[in-house]
This record gives structure tokens, sequence and C-alpha cells, in this order.
């Protein structure tokens, strides 16, 4: 078994504990999808959405952006196909609830920064919760945003992790495929009526 798939031991997982995972990003972008931090696992491995039970690929190929199912491990192939990753907050814990308000508005700075420099056409944020603290919006739901960051469109996805009970992976497929055919479509300013900067 290849290092990049093998599973890491108790003493990794614990010895991956805030560190991060490397952005998959560059410039022309059609959606920049967005984590809300590492899982000890994905720091562990060094590829985002690694933790098995994640949903993140299976709904990423479900809803169509991707040809066929990705293994974390090809993360980078997301650039072939106009996509990326990235995390709000980049250090590693066991479970996102260990971040605090000030951390996930210090993460909204970054992700900020990142999304202009390189002008995805979309961000798509993977957390409500997270979201809300963040950008200190505190009724937003789930679809696109009011707001932008710079000329980015910005959509609110449900959180894909197998703890996330609440969203069953049909509902993510679905989720996620409204999104592909607006960003196929180029549509990212046309749906909204884009009032708020960000």
């Amino acid at each position: 078994m290849s290092e990049e798939r093998r599973r890491p031991t108790r003493a990794e997982l614990e010895a991956a504990r805030g560190r991060h995972v490397p952005d998959v990003v560059g410039a022309g972008l059609r959606v920049l999808f967005c984590g809300i931090n590492p899982s000890l696992y994905s720091a562990a491995v060094g590829h985002h959405f690694a933790r098995p039970g994640n949903r993140f690929w299976p709904a990423l190929h479900g809803a169509g952006f991707t040809g066929r199912l990705l293994a974390p491990f090809e993360d980078r192939r997301l650039l072939d196909t106009g996509l990326g990753c990235t995390n709000l907050v980049e250090r590693a814990t066991a479970r996102a609830d260990e971040l605090g308000p000030a951390e996930l508005r210090e993460g909204a700075g970054r992700l900020r920064a990142l999304v202009l420099r390189h002008r995805p056409g979309w961000l798509a944020v993977l957390g409500v919760g997270a979201y809300r603290a963040a950008f200190g919006r505190p009724g937003a739901a789930a679809g696109p945003q009011p707001d932008r960051i710079g000329s980015t469109a910005v959509w609110l996805l449900p959180n894909p992790s197998g703890l996330n009970a609440h969203h069953q992976l049909p509902d993510l497929v679905a989720a996620y495929g409204r999104l592909r055919e607006v960003a196929a479509g180029g549509g990212g300013a046309c749906i909204l009526d884009c009032t708020h900067g960000t």
C-alpha cells in the first residue's frame, strides 16, 4: 500500500494537531470549496477531506463536478477541472467545534485575502454555522449569499463531514448539484442581489 493511502496511527493523528493542509488553489477557478478546518486525519495525510466517512468526494462526484470519484490523495487533480480547496481555519483539530468565534473571524480575513488574490467565480463555504460565526451573518442559510468578496460570488453548502447527521449523501449531492448548475452557466452575479460587500 502506498504511503499516501496508509492510514495514520493514533500517534500520527495526535502529532497532526495544529498542522494545516496546503491549499489547492490557482487562478481561474470556477469554484473554490472551503471547509471549516482540517481534521487530524487530513492533516496527518496532507490532503483535504481525507477522514474516512467524509462525504465531500462522493458529493462532488454525485453532483457532476468530477467525472469520476476522486480519492482525497488526488485533491490536486481538482485544479484540472477548475476547482480548488481551502479551509476557513488552517489549524487541524479533532472536531470543528474546538474552534472559537474569534478564530473563525480571523479565518474569514485570511479567506477574503485568498479569494481576492485568486478571484474564483464562486466561493463555496461548507458549513452553515461556521459561516454565520465567521462572517457575522447569523441568519445565513444554505444557497447563494447576498455578499461578494471582490468579484467572487459566495454559496453556502452543508458540511460534508460524516459527523453532520443533519444531511445525508443524497441531500449533499442535491445541494452541491445546484451550485454546479449555476457555476457551469457562469451565472455568478446574475442570480444574486449583491448589495453587501465583504
